[in-house]
């Protein structure tokens, strides 16, 4: 089925990927690893996501996660699973997901027949993913569906985001992007991480970037101020158009009614997860 162009990107990016991507600035996240004697800020996040994997180690996470620094990873994993087990971690993010979807959307939205019909629409678009070399997302689709509509609906986001993810790292292979390169260039656009973030989440420092800016400039990627050439731009577009291609099936499976009706929806509860903080401020752009 042909879908209006660029629906499918638009959806993930205002209704899919910050629905799901706001487990990872709550702090409901850090509460409940806390409970599990699991405190560090970079142990939380790695742990929480790469839970549905088993218990890897730091090779395979950063393989799969891509744009993380390798020595941040093995930091902390394996050994965070001597103090929490992935069964564990797992069960703590998704309380997590609960206590801040109520918190951000409230008790009437999260009841309501609207995120219910939403958690529906992106459980139905699940059905069009594929686990063949999709790593991360084969991992969370072999985890349970919740009952609860807006965990449903979490959780859709959560195997719609590593479906999109998986396809994008391939993209970024063929672009010939290492994963700093990556970053970097995603926030010269202004809708990536800024450094401040990157650093703080990702491992890398200031060095990293620098030398990843200077890689960026020598093949006409970015410019002498950091921005983005027509070359760049061209790049960054052909990376999101084979992540497109990649990621068709879900969307095409939902159909163009489907896929606008998710839309609406879901950028509604954005938006409204958004007027409550979900996110920090400076999160994206370049500084």
């Amino acid at each position: 089925m042909t879908l209006p162009a660029l629906a499918a990107r638009r959806c993930w990016h205002a209704a899919i990927n910050p629905l799901h991507a706001t487990i990872y600035f709550s702090p409901d996240l850090a509460e409940h690893f806390a409970a599990l004697g699991v405190t560090h800020p970079a142990a939380v996040n790695l742990a929480s996501r790469s839970a549905a994997m088993g218990a890897v180690g730091a090779g395979a996470v950063t393989a799969a996660f891509s744009n993380y620094r390798h020595d941040l990873v093995a930091r902390h994993l394996p050994a965070v699973w001597e103090t929490a087990t992935p069964e564990q971690a797992l069960a703590a993010r998704l309380r997590a997901a609960d206590s801040t979807l109520r918190r951000l959307l409230g008790d009437e939205v999260v009841g309501s027949p609207e995120l219910a019909e939403a958690a529906a629409l992106a459980i139905r678009a699940t059905e069009g993913c594929t686990r063949h070399a999709r790593t991360l997302y084969a991992a969370h689709a072999d985890l349970p569906v919740p009952e609860e509509p807006h965990l449903r609906l979490w959780h859709a986001t959560s195997l719609l985001r590593e479906h999109r993810g998986d396809g994008h790292l391939a993209a970024l292979l063929i672009a010939g992007l290492d994963p700093v390169e990556a970053l970097v260039s995603h926030s010269a656009t202004g809708r990536g991480m800024s450094a401040k973030w990157i650093k703080a989440t990702r491992g890398w420092d200031q060095e990293d970037l620098d030398a990843a800016t200077a890689r960026l400039r020598a093949r006409g990627i970015l410019d002498a101020d950091g921005e983005l050439t027509e070359e760049g731009k061209a790049v960054r577009e052909r990376v999101e158009a084979d992540t497109d291609r990649l990621d068709a099936a879900p969307y095409e499976h939902l159909g163009a009614q489907g896929l606008a009706r998710l839309h609406e929806l879901g950028g509604g509860f954005v938006a409204r997860a958004v007027g409550a903080g979900a996110f920090p401020p400076g999160l994206f752009g370049k500084a």
